[in-house]
């Protein structure tokens, strides 16, 4: 039964939970006007609750996995999703936009339930390149559906009603408590965090220590940020600059997004993980000072969307690397380390987008671009040396150990 558990339902269990936190981010975005007709408000209100729900994203991860150390992985995933379905209905049934946004803060916090132990649920069933497999159909599904809800859910609502995108939520909500109510508890009591309810958070200074692992979280914090560049220029530069329709503008984005799960893909495919997220984080910033360079001077719009193409491939390389890298660098707080990993991707995330509007946004994105994958790579090239010193550290060890013994 275990083996066959592993082999269709937690993948697709886990991919699923991993589109959780973009589904519940940005698949009401094209229906902002009508919310805002709706509520009768300003739509600086209406964007709150974007901005509510990517703080409940990064705050929850926080939350759910530090508790997913001590408590087990099931536990804190059906209260998420029950907290989840309780908060979309409320959303549904708001009256006005304060209790919308506030909605939206406790739909985020439940929603980044999901998706911070759907990598330590990962990390405590597979090792190496097995985790590196199952992590690229994790970042593979959230990196298409980071790009895809949008469209998705103009599609649904049609542009003008934003209740149906909310039922669909809740749909997608309830399949995922089927889903854990099914699911088999994957930490094993004696690999529980054995501290004390109030010391549970002191977990993070432990996992903070680790040079290695804050290197790879940076690493992928820069990562994330170039993909929330991306998202935020886009639509800007392919509509108004291009002069692209919506419809051909959702096909472009929908290629890319098919690039980055392609990419995640083809990291197992190195001799090492290491080697995947060097060259993902090089070939980012190469093809990112193209992309400046080419934004500059006023390049024709297939040249842009080939570069972006070649831009997210090296994306998905990375997000994949990095966080099977810091995964296996912290496995003994596996829930502890996953809050962190996705706490610092929305933040580098939220930080970017509003960047990207200052001054001439084909300058300002590819400067950005530019800077996000410099930082990107000093970080990967830093953590992999990490990963050499400390292999050398604990070969040192393990030579003293034998010559003790003889």
């Amino acid at each position: 039964m275990m083996k066959q558990e592993l082999k269709w339902f937690l993948p697709a269990f886990l991919g699923i939970m991993s589109a959780f936190g973009p589904f519940v981010m940005d698949m009401y975005l094209p229906t902002l006007p009508a919310m805002e007709h709706y509520f009768h408000t300003t739509p600086a209100m209406v964007q709150l609750g974007l901005t509510a729900s990517m703080i409940g994203l990064a705050g929850g991860q926080l939350l759910f996995g530090p508790l997913s150390d001590k408590y087990g992985r099931r536990p804190p995933l059906l209260a998420a999703m029950l907290l989840f379905l309780i908060s979309t209905l409320g959303c549904i049934g708001a009256q006005n936009i304060f209790q919308f946004v506030i909605l939206r803060l406790v739909q985020g916090v439940a929603g980044a339930g999901g998706v911070v132990i759907s990598r330590s649920i990962a990390t405590d069933r597979y090792t190496s390149h097995d985790l590196a497999r199952m992590l690229a159909v994790i970042g593979g599904i959230n990196g298409i559906a980071t790009v895809a809800a949008p469209i998705a859910g103009g599609a649904l609502a049609g542009g003008s009603e934003w209740h149906p995108i909310f039922w669909f939520l809740f749909l997608l909500g309830s399949v995922l408590l089927m889903g854990s109510i099914r699911f088999r508890e994957s930490l094993l009591q004696s690999n529980r965090s054995n501290v004390k309810w109030g010391d549970v958070y002191l977990n993070f200074r432990s996992v903070l220590r680790n040079k290695r692992y804050v290197c790879y979280i940076l690493q992928y914090g820069c990562t994330m940020g170039v993909l929330f560049i991306n998202i935020a220029s886009a639509p800007f530069i392919m509509q108004q600059h291009y002069g692209l329709s919506p419809m051909m503008f959702s096909l472009c984005f929908g290629v890319n997004a098919v690039s980055m799960m392609l990419a995640s893909a083809s990291t197992v495919r190195f001799s090492s993980i290491e080697q995947a997220l060097l060259v993902g984080s090089k070939g980012m910033l190469a093809v990112s000072v193209l992309i400046f360079a080419s934004l500059y001077w006023g390049c024709s719009f297939w040249i842009y969307e080939a570069l972006l193409f070649c831009l997210l491939w090296m994306v998905g390389m990375a997000f994949t690397a990095s966080n099977t890298l810091a995964m296996e660098a912290e496995r003994r707080n596996a829930g502890t380390a996953s809050a962190l990993l996705g706490a610092v991707g929305y933040a580098f995330g939220g930080l970017v987008s509003p960047l990207v509007g200052i001054g001439d946004i084909m300058v300002s994105s590819g400067l950005l671009f530019v800077c996000g994958s410099g930082c990107s790579y000093i970080f990967a090239r830093y953590g992999t040396l990490q990963t050499v010193f400390s292999l050398v550290k604990e070969g040192g060890e393990e030579q003293d150990n034998r010559m003790e013994r003889c």
